[in-house]
């Protein structure tokens, strides 16, 4: 299924974002990225506009987040999953943040930062996350911090309700 505007699958319980809106002013793409354009030639085409996330409100917990690559951006996902839901709480985001390399450290500082206003219960990052971005995380969010590896099984649920 195609589809650039947010969806619901499962009984509306998963919410696919769709294309991320882009609204930080420090997240700007990929700037080295070109497409063909309309004459034949090469433009600059810094968006990669398939960029989506998988969002649920666990009940009493708040938003997790599972994003592949964060493209847009990892606070655009998380801001855009806020603004979708209208909930402002999120329990955990899990994903790459595309944050390594040359072109990617100098953000690292400022989307540290807003993951630290954002306040996440747990952050699984993902592996275009890099190391040096992994190790900030580490330092500022340790209580939050889960390094995965192949086969980790993360399990989010409401908590028990009791009699």
């Amino acid at each position: 299924m195609e589809e650039r505007a947010p969806s619901l699958l499962l009984n509306g319980t998963v919410l696919v974002t769709g294309q991320v809106d882009r609204v930080t002013d420090f997240e700007k793409g990929f700037p080295i990225q070109t497409a063909r354009s309309t004459d034949g030639g090469w433009e600059p085409d810094p968006w990669i506009w398939d960029d989506q996330a998988v969002v649920v409100n666990v009940r009493d917990r708040g938003l997790v987040v599972l994003s592949g690559c964060s493209h847009a951006g990892a606070v655009n996902v998380l801001r855009y999953a806020q603004a979708l839901t209208g909930e402002s709480k999120v329990h955990a985001f899990v994903g790459g943040m595309h944050l390594t390399g040359g072109l990617f450290e100098p953000i690292i500082p400022r989307t540290n930062a807003e993951l630290v206003a954002i306040g996440p219960d747990v952050v699984v990052p993902g592996h275009c996350t890099g190391w040096r971005a992994a190790n900030l995380l580490v330092t500022t969010l340790p209580d939050a911090f889960v390094q995965s590896n192949v086969g980790t099984r993360l399990h989010f649920a409401a908590p028990e309700v009791e009699a």
